[in-house]
């Protein structure tokens, strides 16, 4: 155990460490005697914020926190599931890991078209109730940077809206917060620290894990950088830089309605068009 606190004095360690309490302490994310629910998926981002966690704090109230993994079912032979356990056990960590079908149910024939949103959905409602029945306030989910940008591209090109996730948002009017601590650090340093503490990262199994559409998102941030590395950065700054006068919202008041026909949406656009003419 001594030898683990040697390797957390790393310079990538520090770094890491810093830009997350100050992403704790700038959102309010953690405050004296809460209890936080850590979600452990297994892969590289959550066992580094499980790692990073359970270190000194120079500024964090205290805390403490329980893991939980659930397992989606993939791997009948669970060996990804014993290899974790064991993990949470080696540290001395408390820990709930359940078996679920959740993974296969997303995929069912029932379920073709959003697989992802099933399974996210199902996964983090069993979150809610195990953070009820273990009296926790706080659930610490281990989305970075990166997944803040991808998830506001994702919202515009497929949902139509401008939003992300938040770092620090309250749900069930309050009685429960769902914290990102990763929130300052991009996806590329969480992965190399990963690395340095050579955690047992397992292998993800889901079906749609390369084809999903935060993987094309992905692609495509990573091939315009290719021309401006600052990509990323440019897109998460924007979103601290907006500027409600210059989006044609509800609040433009129909400004475009004497060029634009008025669609019934009970009638196609095709319909509209002829009545138009």
């Amino acid at each position: 155990m001594e030898e683990v606190k040697k390797e957390k004095k790393t310079k990538l360690f520090l770094h890491l460490k810093k830009w997350l309490e100050k992403a704790v302490l700038d959102y309010g994310m953690i405050e004296e005697g809460d209890r936080l629910l850590i979600g452990v998926s297994g892969g590289a981002d959550s066992l580094a914020l499980l790692d990073l966690l359970d270190s000194p704090m120079l500024f964090i109230p205290k805390f403490s926190f329980i893991a939980v993994n659930l397992d989606m079912g993939f791997d009948r032979e669970y060996k990804s599931f014993q290899a974790l356990e064991q993990y949470f056990q080696a540290n001395h960590y408390r820990y709930i890991m359940e078996k679920t079908d959740i993974g296969n149910l997303a995929h069912s024939d029932l379920n073709k078209k959003n697989p992802c949103f099933l399974c996210s959905r199902l996964r983090r409602k069993r979150i809610f109730e195990i953070a009820d029945a273990e009296g926790c306030n706080k659930i610490a989910f281990a989305h970075h940077r990166d997944d803040i940008i991808e998830t506001l591209l994702i919202n515009i090109f497929y949902g139509r809206e401008i939003s992300t996730m938040m770092p620090n948002q309250s749900i069930f009017g309050g009685k429960l917060h769902i914290v990102r601590p990763l929130v300052y650090l991009c996806e590329e340093l969480v992965k190399k620290y990963s690395r340095e503490r050579q955690f047992p990262v397992l292998k993800n199994d889901c079906p749609t894990s390369r084809t999903s559409k935060r993987i094309f998102i992905k692609k495509l941030l990573d091939d315009l950088e290719k021309d401006n590395r600052k990509v990323r950065d440019n897109i998460y700054k924007a979103m601290s830089h907006v500027k409600p006068d210059y989006l044609p919202g509800r609040s433009a008041k129909n400004i475009f309605s004497q060029s634009a026909p008025t669609v019934n949406p009970a009638i196609s656009v095709e319909e509209t068009v002829n009545k138009k003419q």
